[in-house]
């Protein structure tokens, strides 16, 4: 379910996060979805389990999964954060690139005709 790129400059563990988060956002992954153990994903993806749970710890401070002891991993019960945050980052990609391009000479207007 998660897709790597071996060959790309973004850490795994970040890959990792991204994939899930986005799998979020979609609604591929609900509130209360059990992830897979950390053993597990390593094994299925051919990676350090330590590689897994760096991914896993940094989604757990990001508030997108939650642990529960002897019981698992789950995707949290608010996943309106992750999608105000995903919406957030897209947008400043988004005032980013106009940036760029009214540095290049275009106006606004020109840009969003562009779009």
């Amino acid at each position: 379910m998660i897709n790597l790129d071996y060959q790309s400059r973004t850490p795994i563990y970040e890959q990792i996060i991204q994939e899930i988060e986005r799998y979020v956002a979609l609604g591929i992954l609900k509130p209360k979805d059990q992830i897979m153990p950390v053993r597990e994903m390593a094994t299925t993806l051919g990676i350090n389990p330590n590689t897994v749970k760096k991914a896993y710890t940094e989604l757990e401070n990001r508030g997108v999964i939650t642990s529960v002891s002897t019981k698992g991993t789950f995707i949290t019960d608010d996943i309106s954060k992750v999608i105000n945050s995903k919406i957030q980052d897209k947008i400043k990609e988004i005032k980013k690139s106009i940036s760029e391009l009214e540095k290049l000479g275009l106006t606004r207007e020109e840009i969003l005709k562009k779009i």
